[in-house]
């Protein structure tokens, strides 16, 4: 059984990674619209993972008894004046989502529920994971981003992207 405590602060990751995947979603919109098909095509991927990562949050809760709340998701009013401004906007993003599952892990194990700590396990790699990609794509951008050549190259770079469903297993 999950402390209320707990509860909450998963409760409240389920609606933060549903924020997630309407952000990227909204992201993606931004570069199809700016006919960068491949760099709408790698958020719409993230957007997906997202949406995945929520899923996984809400049967956390589902399987330990606990009602899951959901919240309105709020879409941000963004217009990028660049290319590389939903760049950084994600990293900044992953960062927060990295340091709120942080969060919910050291409560975790303050309380000792060390069921929650190994879910969270897969997260916290997860999330490195994720950060290591926004830093790759930043980098990436500010290496060929300002090149038309080199913009073509890295939209089709981005393209190939795949979605790989999530390789957590919940009992």
């Amino acid at each position: 059984m999950l402390s209320k405590e707990i509860a909450k602060l998963l409760n409240e990751q389920v609606n933060k990674e549903l924020y997630s995947a309407y952000l990227y979603l909204g992201m993606s919109c931004y570069y199809e619209e700016e006919n960068l098909a491949g760099f709408a095509n790698w958020f719409m991927v993230q957007t997906q993972e997202e949406r995945d990562h929520a899923m996984l949050f809400l049967r956390y809760l589902q399987n330990n008894g606990e009602k899951v709340e959901l919240e309105n998701v709020l879409a941000e009013k963004v217009a990028y004046d660049g290319y590389d401004q939903p760049l950084a906007k994600t990293m900044e993003h992953e960062r927060t989502v990295t340091a709120s599952i942080n969060n919910i892990y050291a409560a975790a194990l303050a309380e000792k529920d060390f069921r929650t700590t190994q879910f969270l396990d897969w997260f916290i790699k997860e999330q490195g994971e994720e950060e290591k990609n926004a830093d790759d794509l930043i980098k990436k951008f500010k290496l060929f981003g300002n090149d038309p050549k080199g913009l073509y190259l890295l939209d089709s770079e981005l393209a190939a992207r795949v979605y790989a469903a999530p390789s957590l297993v919940l009992d």
